[in-house]
């Protein structure tokens, strides 16, 4: 079990939830941009260099479509993590995550001597 104070776990809570809404509220956006772009697109006769271009912007969009998801993914988890007792425990070896990591990243699923070995391990 996290010894985090009950006051700090609320806290990282609520910046979790706000981070969800947040990106719940830009992926309905970006959905409803896109099916604008894609709607007005069919009424515009475009040049081959514009149809370019757009590929190349809904390709972008899509991408931070992926990343907004994925994002939301962690988030997710982190939150659940609250519903099981084990947030702020280090999902590979079970320690807890220290406070300062969690004030910068509240999603945080790695200790960061875990992080630095995964990370060295990736290079």
């Amino acid at each position: 079990m996290n010894e985090l104070p009950q006051e700090q776990l609320q806290r990282l809570q609520g910046v979790l939830e706000q981070r969800k809404l947040a990106l719940l509220e830009q992926i309905e956006n970006e959905a409803a941009e896109a099916d604008a772009r894609a709607s007005l697109l069919n009424e515009i006769e475009a040049s081959p260099a514009d149809n370019a271009s757009v590929r190349t912007l809904n390709a972008l969009v899509s991408e931070a479509a992926e990343h907004n998801l994925a994002q939301l993914a962690i988030i997710k988890h982190a939150l659940a993590k609250f519903a099981d007792g084990s947030y702020g425990l280090c999902d590979n070896c079970g320690e807890a995550i220290g406070l300062s990591r969690l004030n910068a990243r509240p999603e945080a699923r790695l200790c960061i001597d875990c992080q630095t070995r995964l990370e060295k391990a990736q290079r």
